[in-house]
């Protein structure tokens, strides 16, 4: 990373995206960046690594930092590592977005809260307006925020449909500190190829899949060789117990099959080229509780 040339008044800072499971972070990182960069489902707690989605304006460069939603309901070595690395961001980074349900604040959301360090610069970004009927319903919700922390605004928005994301990025840039731009104008990510694949993948098995095999499950990219333009990409999928395999496998492998046909399209749309994809699948019996595994996946 290394400072680019900027023009006078330009500004440039990180911006930590925090929030409880299921808000919608991811889905507001990649609209505000206008790429996919993290990825996303209906299913809560999709994201668990900390992903960097980089905006780059004629006035500011955003480098938004998307993290695990903070939660205290399921204890396990993965999810306190999750938690840590989603509190860590808030200690480094010039400014901060909420992102609470539009609508209505959770005990939840009040948790998160009471973790902002005194000081911080920070944003709510009221989500998912488009489901309300009445906009006047956020008043309550605003004067019920106003008392919680010092916050230097509220802008309801709905990422999913582009409402509101040009003035959260204006309530944002005026958090920012006076700086060049520290990455090139065409970077979206410090995240690299290999992360990229191994998310797609995973984020696929979230979204064809039910409620438990996703959350026992995790990607290693084991090979990663690039060919002129072809990629060619072997990855594990690791699982904790027999039947989840199966149920990932799926009759003679067609469920693992459409999962690594649907990563494939995202790897070659993002990558800009053909990509050979293999995926196996592996059980590693108590993987999300064995901090010698974590560290190896990359948790």
């Amino acid at each position: 990373m290394a400072d680019v040339a900027s023009p006078p008044g330009y500004r440039c800072g990180h911006v930590a995206i925090v929030g409880r499971p299921n808000v919608g972070k991811s889905t507001l990182l990649n609209h505000l960046v206008g790429e996919k960069v993290s990825i996303t489902s209906k299913k809560a707690q999709t994201t668990r690594h900390r992903v960097t989605g980089i905006l780059t304006t004629g006035g500011a460069q955003f480098v938004f930092v998307d993290t695990p939603g903070i939660q205290s309901k399921h204890a396990s070595r993965l999810n306190e590592r999750m938690n840590r690395s989603a509190t860590r961001s808030l200690e480094d980074v010039d400014a901060i977005v909420v992102v609470i349900e539009a609508g209505r604040t959770t005990e939840a959301d009040r948790a998160v809260i009471r973790l902002l360090p005194a000081g911080a610069r920070v944003i709510v970004a009221l989500n998912k307006i488009d489901r309300l009927a009445d906009r006047d319903a956020l008043l309550p919700q605003m004067a019920e925020l106003a008392p919680l922390f010092p916050f230097a605004a509220v802008v309801p928005v709905s990422a999913e449909k582009d409402r509101g994301l040009g003035e959260l990025r204006d309530a944002v840039r005026v958090l920012l500190p006076a700086a060049a731009a520290a990455y090139g104008e065409d970077e979206i990510t410090d995240r690299d190829e290999r992360f990229l694949a191994a998310e797609f993948i995973r984020e696929k098995i979230f979204r064809l899949l039910g409620e438990e095999v996703p959350y026992a499950a995790t990607v290693a990219i084991d090979r990663f060789v690039q060919e002129g333009a072809l990629r060619r990409i072997h990855a594990t999928v690791y699982v904790d117990r027999d039947n989840q395999k199966a149920i990932l496998l799926g009759h003679g492998g067609a469920q693992m099959k459409e999962i690594a046909t649907r990563a494939r399209a995202d790897m070659e749309r993002m990558f800009g080229g053909p990509v050979f994809l293999e995926v196996w699948v592996k059980v590693k019996r108590g993987w999300a509780n064995d901090d010698t595994l974590l560290t190896r996946f990359g948790y």
